[in-house]
Protein backbone atom coordinates (compact mmCIF):
# COMPACT_ATOMS: atom_id res chain seq x y z
CA UNK A 1 0.00 0.00 0.00
CA UNK A 2 1.04 3.76 -0.55
CA UNK A 3 2.26 5.62 2.22
CA UNK A 4 -0.23 8.27 1.01
CA UNK A 5 -3.20 5.88 0.42
CA UNK A 6 -6.01 6.09 2.61
CA UNK A 7 -5.83 2.11 3.67
CA UNK A 8 -2.30 3.03 5.26
CA UNK A 9 -3.36 6.44 6.31
CA UNK A 10 -6.73 5.32 8.37
CA UNK A 11 -6.45 1.94 10.14
CA UNK A 12 -10.01 2.34 10.85
CA UNK A 13 -10.68 1.17 7.12
CA UNK A 14 -9.43 -2.48 7.92
CA UNK A 15 -12.68 -3.78 7.46
CA UNK A 16 -11.57 -3.47 4.03
CA UNK A 17 -8.53 -5.66 4.22
CA UNK A 18 -10.71 -8.93 4.64
CA UNK A 19 -9.84 -11.60 2.61
CA UNK A 20 -13.45 -11.54 1.04
CA UNK A 21 -12.89 -7.83 0.78
CA UNK A 22 -9.89 -8.35 -1.21
CA UNK A 23 -11.33 -10.97 -3.08
CA UNK A 24 -14.55 -8.85 -3.97
CA UNK A 25 -11.71 -5.95 -5.10
CA UNK A 26 -9.83 -8.54 -7.00
CA UNK A 27 -12.80 -9.72 -9.12
CA UNK A 28 -13.94 -6.15 -9.29
CA UNK A 29 -10.87 -4.68 -11.08
CA UNK A 30 -10.01 -7.82 -13.65
CA UNK A 31 -13.49 -7.05 -14.74
CA UNK A 32 -12.82 -3.19 -15.23
CA UNK A 33 -9.77 -3.73 -17.03
CA UNK A 34 -11.12 -6.60 -19.12
CA UNK A 35 -13.54 -3.76 -20.87
CA UNK A 36 -10.51 -1.04 -20.47
CA UNK A 37 -11.51 0.89 -17.32
CA UNK A 38 -9.72 1.48 -14.21
CA UNK A 39 -11.79 0.63 -11.06
CA UNK A 40 -12.64 4.17 -10.15
CA UNK A 41 -13.90 5.18 -13.45
CA UNK A 42 -16.13 1.30 -13.42
CA UNK A 43 -17.53 2.17 -10.34
CA UNK A 44 -18.28 5.73 -10.42
CA UNK A 45 -19.67 4.68 -13.84
CA UNK A 46 -21.82 2.18 -12.61
CA UNK A 47 -23.11 4.93 -9.61
CA UNK A 48 -24.20 7.18 -12.09
CA UNK A 49 -26.25 4.22 -14.29
CA UNK A 50 -28.40 4.18 -11.36
CA UNK A 51 -31.67 5.63 -11.61
CA UNK A 52 -32.10 6.23 -8.16
CA UNK A 53 -28.92 8.62 -7.51
CA UNK A 54 -29.18 12.23 -7.66
CA UNK A 55 -25.43 12.77 -6.89
CA UNK A 56 -21.95 11.13 -7.08
CA UNK A 57 -19.58 11.99 -4.24
CA UNK A 58 -16.04 11.65 -6.02
CA UNK A 59 -12.67 11.32 -4.25
CA UNK A 60 -9.68 12.31 -5.16
CA UNK A 61 -6.25 13.32 -3.62
CA UNK A 62 -4.74 14.11 -7.03
CA UNK A 63 -5.33 16.16 -9.93
CA UNK A 64 -4.71 12.54 -12.49
CA UNK A 65 -7.31 11.01 -9.73
CA UNK A 66 -9.59 13.98 -9.71
CA UNK A 67 -9.77 13.48 -14.09
CA UNK A 68 -10.20 10.01 -13.98
CA UNK A 69 -13.33 10.36 -11.87
CA UNK A 70 -14.60 13.00 -13.97
CA UNK A 71 -13.79 11.05 -16.45
CA UNK A 72 -16.69 9.02 -15.64
CA UNK A 73 -19.41 10.84 -16.29
CA UNK A 74 -19.04 10.43 -19.98
CA UNK A 75 -18.81 6.47 -19.94
CA UNK A 76 -21.31 4.09 -20.45
CA UNK A 77 -21.72 0.41 -19.08
CA UNK A 78 -22.64 -2.42 -21.30
CA UNK A 79 -25.06 -4.70 -20.85
CA UNK A 80 -22.84 -7.24 -20.90
CA UNK A 81 -20.84 -5.13 -18.19
CA UNK A 82 -23.59 -5.00 -16.05
CA UNK A 83 -24.50 -8.74 -16.17
CA UNK A 84 -21.18 -9.23 -14.84
CA UNK A 85 -20.85 -6.48 -12.42
CA UNK A 86 -24.28 -8.52 -10.97
CA UNK A 87 -22.89 -11.45 -10.87
CA UNK A 88 -19.92 -11.09 -8.91
CA UNK A 89 -22.65 -8.70 -6.32
CA UNK A 90 -24.58 -12.09 -6.37
CA UNK A 91 -21.69 -14.02 -5.57
CA UNK A 92 -20.13 -11.67 -3.06
CA UNK A 93 -23.14 -9.17 -1.50
CA UNK A 94 -21.57 -7.67 1.34
CA UNK A 95 -18.03 -8.32 1.36
CA UNK A 96 -16.78 -5.67 3.96
CA UNK A 97 -19.89 -5.13 6.80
Amino acid sequence: SPADGRLTLFPSFARYTTAIGREATREYVELARKHGLSPAQMALAFINSRPFISSNIIGATTLEQLDENLGSADISLSADLLKDIEEIHQRISNPCP
